[in-house]
């Protein structure tokens, strides 16, 4: 909090018997947020507990059972928020050499929050809810941590009314169940600490000037902030209802995971429901076997070079200069990035529906900074089903009847698995070229008279090579396995 926390009354440090009082009290903040920034806000104080183990951790509870509400302008005008936790208790053991808390346990009972703006309010209600918390000393430095949350009767309310739009409808959100697991490995949070105590001792913009040194030395400390990161929340029998009717999925999961700033860094984001169900009057009825009833979607990049980018700019930037990093280096920051070939990678992901399964994979690369090389693996259990349901909806569809021949060409481009699946390798290059399992379906683009023979010849090349298979190398199609090769990024 700096000494400023202290001097407006924020926080309060009082001895209470064997252990430490520490009281916070929002008003005086909140006064002083109201005269500079037109942000007025009302928090309920309250105290936490802190008494020294000997062990020389420290025991550390509290009753953070808040009420308040906040006003401030935002971009669509006034926004208003009430907000309110009943019964909501934590007790847990902090260890100063970790800077973290190796043990936590909460709960609560309830959970409610109101927001108002001019074109949209939410109303979100929750019921009891608990939570754990532990931290043990990494190996490679930092903390490893785990996280487990549970809440349960998860309720959200949005009701949106814009004239301008012709938008007046209400969006409900129901969980009978919501969790989150998350777990970390490696973060720095001694560093992290370290330099928000340099952040406040130093909050004088010229004495952070002066002691600029000083900074990056916290700066480069704090890297790689962390080495992994993953979470997952989950919702149980997920229902959405609106105007158009009810969305729903027996189990929802929404997963993250991010490196941390490394050499060759990796982020993933996943989409997962089983069960699911939509309103089946927008879509007509012959759509019924194609409509899936469980998704596993996997994307994110590879490749991603964030710690050159991060100690370069950390050396080169200077806060007596305007920029403190010119235009110039953060041009060339960008180019180096770019020349480290990044990927956007598909991980393996499936769309199902009765016996239908759609498998896909891949990843692509920008090799010359604007058009992508990307390889893509589409395998297909069932696909005589999606064509006759095409077929059926060619009777009385003249979009689906146009499309009925295309599906039965994709089918002859396909080559046959072991299990009886059919797949199709799809390589496109930079240059415009397309293959399909190996067979050249677009030759490269114009190109300049000088060099067009051998970019023609180079993408050929390129097409058979990319994806370690082609269309006559049958034992490349058999180590595929079905079910979505399995690409190493």
């Amino acid at each position: 909090f700096g000494r400023a926390g202290f001097d407006i009354g924020l926080l309060k440090i009082t001895a209470d018997g064997d252990a430490y009082k520490l009281a916070f009290d929002f008003k005086p903040l909140a006064a002083l947020l109201a005269k500079q920034d037109s942000f007025k806000f009302d928090v309920t104080p309250y105290d936490m507990r802190v008494k020294p183990r000997q062990d020389g951790q420290w025991d550390v509870s509290a009753d953070t059972s808040l009420k308040g509400s906040a006003d401030f302008t935002g971009p669509q005008g006034p926004q208003h928020i009430d907000f309110s936790v009943s019964n909501n208790k934590f007790a847990g053991v902090y260890d100063p050499t970790l800077a973290a808390f190796v043990s936590v346990t909460g709960s609560m009972d309830a959970m409610s929050m109101k927001t108002r703006e001019p074109k949209q309010e939410a109303d979100v209600s929750s019921g009891a809810g608990t939570a754990m918390i532990t931290s043990t000393k990494s190996a490679n430095g930092g903390i490893d941590f785990t996280v487990a949350e549970k809440i349960l009767n998860f309720a959200e309310v949005v009701k949106i009314n814009d004239p301008e739009r012709g938008l007046n409808f209400p969006v409900t959100l129901n969980a009978p169940e919501f969790s989150v697991q998350a777990n970390g490995k490696g973060v720095r949070t001694k560093p992290l600490l370290d330099l928000l105590a340099f952040a406040v001792a130093n909050e004088n913009e010229a004495k952070l000037k002066a002691n600029q040194a000083e900074l990056k030395s916290h700066l480069l400390a704090a890297l790689p902030v962390w080495e992994r990161i993953d979470g997952t929340y989950a919702f149980k029998d997920f229902a959405m209802e609106s105007p158009v009717g009810k969305w729903g999925a027996k189990q929802l999961d929404l997963a993250s995971g991010m490196d941390g700033v490394s050499q060759n860094g990796k982020i993933n984001y996943g989409i997962k429901a089983s069960g699911l169900t939509i309103p089946r009057q927008l879509l007509p009825a012959w759509t019924a076997p194609l409509v899936p009833t469980d998704i596993d979607l996997n994307f994110g990049g590879a490749n991603i070079d964030l710690d050159t980018m991060a100690k370069k700019a950390i050396e080169a930037f200077d806060l007596n200069k305007n920029p403190p990093l010119s235009e110039e280096f953060g041009k060339a920051l960008v180019a180096d990035f770019k020349a480290k070939n990044p990927k956007v990678v598909i991980g393996h992901s499936t769309v199902k529906s009765g016996d239908i399964e759609v498998a896909m994979e891949g990843e692509m690369t920008f090799p010359g900074g604007e058009k992508p090389d990307a390889t893509v693996t589409v395998d297909v259990a069932g696909y005589d089903k999606i064509v006759d349901a095409l077929k059926e909806g060619a009777k009385s569809d003249e979009q689906m009847a146009q499309a009925f021949p295309f599906a039965l060409a994709v089918k002859g481009f396909g080559r046959t698995l072991p299990d009886g699946r059919l797949e199709w390798v799809i390589n496109t290059k930079a240059d415009g070229s397309v293959a399909v399992n190996g067979a050249m379906l677009k030759g490269p683009d114009e190109v300049q008279d000088d060099n067009s023979g051998q970019d023609v010849n180079s993408s050929d090349d390129g097409a058979n090579g990319t994806d370690g298979s082609t269309g006559g190398d049958d034992s490349d199609g058999g180590d595929n396995g079905g079910a979505g090769a399995k690409l190493q990024p």
